[in-house]
């Protein structure tokens, strides 16, 4: 196996991206320390072939998970309260960008959107990550799409360019909160 620090050398951008786009850009290092330190104490434990960024993924979800949750059942404070919820239909689609529409997918969608559009991880290992069968997780993965297309008012690409998606994530600053 290879020593841990390369493995964190080789993984570590990607669940980074990944963290950012399921808990925000403020609370993404957070989860990805987490997520690095849950590893290494089970890094020797690991089986020999296993697929470690998979493993890796499978690790940063639940550390998102846990800290969602966490951040669900604390008060959060706010400078000033709106008068009216904010208007639906096209202006809705005018004031979001990708990664905050992103954040307002259902989780499954989330997920499956991230994990195979963000980290590049093939459906059948974001059936394992996700819990599920492969066609479940391709079948989340393009509802998701589907969602973001109506929600930034864009048409179906003409052909896929993931990189688009991960330049957004990665230059965002954004907070899910």
């Amino acid at each position: 196996m290879l020593p841990f620090d390369v493995v964190v050398s080789l993984h570590g951008p990607a669940v980074l991206r990944m963290c950012r786009a399921l808990v925000g850009a403020s609370d993404a290092e957070d989860v990805w320390s987490e997520t690095f330190v849950s590893a290494l104490r089970a890094y020797a434990d690991l089986q020999p072939g296993s697929n470690v960024e998979a493993w890796l993924v499978t690790i940063a979800r639940r550390r998102a998970v846990d800290h969602l949750r966490a951040a669900g059942r604390r008060a959060r404070p706010v400078a000033t309260v709106p008068d009216a919820a904010a208007p639906a239909g096209a202006d809705l689609a005018d004031r979001l960008d990708l990664v905050s529409a992103v954040a307002l997918l259902p989780p499954r969608q989330r997920e499956c959107v991230v994990y195979h559009h963000l980290a590049g991880l093939p459906y059948a290992e974001v059936a394992e990550v996700v819990g599920g069968t492969e066609a479940a997780a391709r079948r989340a993965a393009s509802d998701g799409m589907r969602a973001l297309r109506a929600l930034l008012g864009a048409a179906p690409p003409a052909r896929r360019d993931p990189s688009r998606f991960r330049t957004a994530v990665e230059e965002a600053d954004h907070d899910r909160r």
